[in-house]
């Protein structure tokens, strides 16, 4: 069996297709420090995104030798590269928001499985056993030496409305802060959060699990926001439709709370009403950890805290993790976008937009360039419509860049061609002043432009490089001749 036909289901069954292929999955037997060095390592080997240069797009990694942990390896880069994601889920790096779109269209909701059948509890480890600790158990990295802390940053957060009974899940920021606490991060508007303050206004604890190390369309799926996933919608039937199964659930040991059956690793724990702590308490370093922007957020005052009340593993776990800013970011953010932007515009404008990316310099959440084509002199126009609704479909993107059809939306450099051939500041730029983006962009504040109200607000700008229809016979491109490029070079592929 080829790697392309293995069929993924679980984080094991995604490496084992990797490790099939050339060039996309690296182990090292070299012990590593989880503290910043496992982080400074993968930052040259191929974690692209924002990260400080240099860096390049390069393979997944596995170290196989955690200093202090004998029975964990952890995994880092699985979704670094566009075209990892796409082998991962059988398709081309240019289809993916297609597939994604689709897979919205059509949920699989979960199902549960009995616990004796989940492999995330073939190993069980209780909070009231005495020598519990989370860093004795497992490998909690940090990006950098300024780091508030050990950071679980791919943990699958799950859990239920306390009133209606609706599940969700979502990738949070979460520090450890003790032997059996860790801090929860939340961006305002995060589902989870709404779930947590009806439980804390009824003064009761919100079960939550932790799933790490799991299939990655639970991870890409997990990572769609509103409209295109309204609260009480549970993105884990996303990837019950990418994978054409329902994603199976086991019930966790310690909380009334379900967990991703095949998980690597579960942190099962309960969100505490009114308890709030300093998410750097424990270094006072004022930082927080690298976030997808590209620089260290600040260490939040008051942050709400999990108490673990188990953690359950199967034999011999993989923790999987990821650096902030890397590519792994603009994967798990931007493909959701991108399906979220073709859903929206293809209703209000249908054919109009040929295809979406959000790219890495834009960090997957901040900028989009959309491939348009008109057809028509009633569609010039058209193409700022279709920017409004991309705003209107995520609501964190900052910048939309418009393209035609003749150019390639994957290919930064031909974006930027188009921009300087095909734009002029004074007539293609359209700002939008005084919109709710993201707090993690610095730039969004007062003390960066009078224009910013408040932080997390910013100027929402629309780049028009498309050519007018009215002068499209002045910009056609070169056009060559077409040949077998096999006759000179033989296997050479044209894509």
């Amino acid at each position: 069996m080829s790697g392309e036909q293995l069929k993924v289901t679980d984080l094991r069954s995604a490496i084992e297709l990797l490790s099939r292929c050339d060039d996309e999955l690296i182990y090292t037997d070299e012990p590593v420090d989880p503290m910043a060095e496992l982080a400074g390592v993968y930052r040259y080997i191929g974690a692209h995104g924002t990260v400080q240069r240099p860096t390049q797009m390069g393979p997944a990694m596995i170290f196989n030798k955690v200093k202090g942990y004998d029975d964990v390896r952890v995994l880092i880069g699985l979704l670094c590269t566009r075209k990892r994601v796409a082998r991962l889920f059988g398709t081309t790096a240019d289809k993916l928001a297609f597939m994604l779109k689709d897979a919205v269209a059509t949920p699989v909701a979960p199902i549960v499985i009995p616990q004796s059948q989940a492999a995330c509890q073939e190993v069980v480890h209780l909070a009231s056993d005495a020598d519990f600790d989370i860093l004795k158990i497992l490998p909690a990295p940090t990006n950098t030496p300024e780091d508030a802390g050990p950071y679980f940053t791919m943990g699958m957060c799950y859990a239920a409305d306390p009133e209606t009974g609706e599940h969700d899940v979502t990738i949070h920021r979460l520090c450890v802060q003790s032997k059996d606490e860790i801090s929860m991060y939340f961006v305002p508007g995060r589902h989870l959060d709404t779930f947590r303050q009806k439980a804390e206004a009824a003064g009761q604890a919100l079960p939550i699990s932790i799933s790490i190390g799991v299939d990655p369309a639970i991870e890409i799926g997990a990572c769609f926001e509103p409209p295109t996933t309204p609260l009480g919608f549970d993105e884990l039937s996303i990837a019950g439709s990418l994978r054409n199964q329902p994603v199976e659930l086991t019930d966790c040991v310690s909380v009334k709370a379900r967990a991703i059956a095949n998980a690597e690793i579960v942190i099962e724990g309960e969100l505490l009403p009114g308890v709030r702590v300093r998410e750097d308490q424990n270094t006072d370093s004022g930082k927080a950890m690298p976030e997808f922007p590209g620089y260290t957020g600040s260490a939040q005052p008051q942050v709400p805290v999990i108490k673990v009340k188990a953690i359950t593993h199967r034999r011999h776990p993989i923790l999987q993790t990821c650096i902030g800013p890397s590519d792994e970011h603009t994967n798990l953010a931007g493909i959701p976008t991108e399906a979220s932007i073709l859903q929206m515009v293809e209703r209000a404008l249908p054919g109009f937009v040929q295809n979406v990316h959000c790219p890495s310099p834009g960090t997957g959440k901040y900028l989009a360039v959309l491939q348009v084509k008109k057809r028509s002199p009633a569609d010039e126009g058209r193409q700022r419509q279709a920017a409004l609704l991309a705003f209107s479909a995520f609501s964190e993107l900052k910048h939309v860049m418009l393209v035609d059809e003749d150019v390639d939306v994957f290919d930064i450099n031909d974006v930027m061609w188009a921009m300087t051939t095909r734009y002029q500041g004074d007539v293609s730029t359209v700002f939008i002043p005084g919109v709710r983006c993201h707090p993690l962009d610095p730039s969004s504040d007062p003390a960066f432009s009078p224009s910013v109200r408040g932080h997390g607000i910013a100027c929402k700008t629309i780049f028009d490089c498309t050519v007018p229809w009215d002068l499209k016979a002045n910009f056609k491109r070169s056009q060559f001749m077409e040949v077998d490029v096999n006759r000179f070079v033989p296997g050479f592929s044209k894509k």
